[in-house]
């Protein structure tokens, strides 16, 4: 496994993506007490760029809940169940879930999101470091998170990336991606 993926956004891209933008500051202060899975209300826009929505209406409380599930899907203490709840088309992509997680290193690696920015409603770029046994392996990795279902999902097209970055042909060859 490659601990990182740019699923072909250059930096440039995202760059631009944070200055047209408008994004909710972070809740490090707050906590989510209630638990749960990290669901989130369906989605309505309030900010618009040219007529179109770009963010959900209640961006804080996304961004908080696209931290939380990004940094539990790749916490190496997640269980395989929780991890497919926390990636889009999860039962679909069991076979690809358990390549990744089937890995040596997979119980080694961890992700610290260091930005949230929301492209729509439904999707954002995340911008996050990964690490290998608490070293950082991979800084400024991007990738894409999605509400599905209720809930904001690591997308597949990341999943799938950092598996094809792997250099594992076994891997890369899983169905799915």
């Amino acid at each position: 496994m490659v601990l990182g993926s740019d699923l072909g956004r250059s930096r440039g891209t995202a760059l631009a993506a944070a200055v047209v933008f408008v994004l909710a500051p972070a809740l490090a202060a707050c906590s989510d007490d209630g638990g749960g899975g990290g669901g989130a209300a369906t989605a309505t826009a309030t900010a618009t760029v040219g007529g179109a929505a770009t963010a959900p209406t209640d961006a804080a409380a996304a961004e908080q809940r696209v931290r939380r599930n990004w940094q539990k899907f790749f916490d190496p203490a997640t269980s395989a169940a929780d991890k497919q709840a926390l990636l889009e088309n999860g039962r679909m992509m069991g076979p690809m879930l358990r390549a990744f997680n089937g890995d040596r290193r997979g119980g080694q690696v961890a992700a610290e999101v260091e930005k949230v920015t929301f492209t729509s409603p439904t999707e954002a770029t995340v911008t996050y470091t990964l690490t290998l046994n608490g070293a950082t392996a991979l800084p400024d990795a991007t990738g894409k998170a999605v509400l599905q279902d209720g809930t904001w999902k690591v997308s597949v097209t990341t999943l799938c990336a950092l598996v094809a970055l792997s250099g594992d042909a076994s891997a890369s060859a899983v169905p799915g991606c």
